[in-house]
């Protein structure tokens, strides 16, 4: 089922996604409520399943990863995806796998610290794998957007609008 946040849960949601060390007393003031309410809405968007954690952002180019890929992979069977999947998980310069439909049964992105080190990933080791029909690499250039969906409260209006 579907968890509806209203407009106070969105305007918590929207400060702790600019900065989620922020202390929720602060968010409280911020927002007219006591730190309590804070806590309490918290725990009910943990609980639902809307908040799994909060992480870093690192800029992997500043620790020398200078090249980000898309990795599109075919898979001989469809039958093969968890075995593929299982090993692809070993694999640490992938940094986010998906399955898809279309042309590919996975999407991976991957990173390396230059053109050699993806060559050798995508020579040496993915397109060893039996399993793996074609792989077909998407040299990210720039990333021209990356931002979170609008969130959306009860009495906001229509979706999608």
């Amino acid at each position: 089922m579907e968890y509806r946040i209203d407009s106070l849960d969105r305007d918590l949601l929207t400060a702790l996604r600019e900065d989620s060390r922020r202390p929720y007393l602060e968010i409280a003031r911020e927002l007219g409520v006591s730190g309590g309410t804070i806590h309490q809405r918290m725990a009910k968007l943990k609980e639902a399943g809307i908040v799994t954690g909060s992480r870093l952002i690192i800029d992997y180019g500043r620790l020398g990863y200078d090249v980000t890929a898309l990795v599109g992979i075919r898979l001989r069977r469809a039958g093969h995806s968890a075995a593929v999947r299982a090993r692809l998980l070993e694999i640490p310069e992938i940094t986010e796998m998906s399955y898809t439909t279309g042309t590919y049964s996975l999407l991976a992105k991957v990173v390396a610290r230059n053109m050699r080190d993806l060559y050798e990933l995508l020579s040496g080791r993915l397109q060893s794998f039996p399993e793996i029909q074609s792989t077909e690499t998407f040299v990210i250039l720039d990333t021209a957007v990356r931002r979170d969906p609008p969130l959306v409260a009860v009495g906001d209006g229509p979706r999608g609008g």
